[in-house]
């Protein structure tokens, strides 16, 4: 089953993640806003990747001393969705 998540970020230049997961695996990663090529590169490399394995490479990643990212909000939607 395709699970479909949407998710509002805080703290980041970008403003919303649209994740497909299917059985725990990313399928898709859709950023809007933030720094496009990092973001599309972010995208890329969690593709096919499981999201519980994402989470422990991403969590935590800060940017700027913001106390958040891009790649850690995804860490952190990933965590709801699971």
């Amino acid at each position: 089953m395709t699970q479909h998540i949407s998710y509002p970020t805080v703290g980041t230049c970008s403003r919303q993640i649209d994740i497909e997961l299917e059985e725990g695996v990313i399928r898709s990663v859709t950023f809007t806003g933030g720094c496009s090529g990092n973001t599309q590169g972010i995208a890329a490399l969690v593709r096919g990747m499981k999201a519980a394995d994402a989470v422990a490479r991403l969590e935590g990643i800060d940017c700027r001393g913001k106390g958040t990212s891009c790649p850690d909000q995804l860490a952190k939607a990933l965590k709801q969705a699971l």
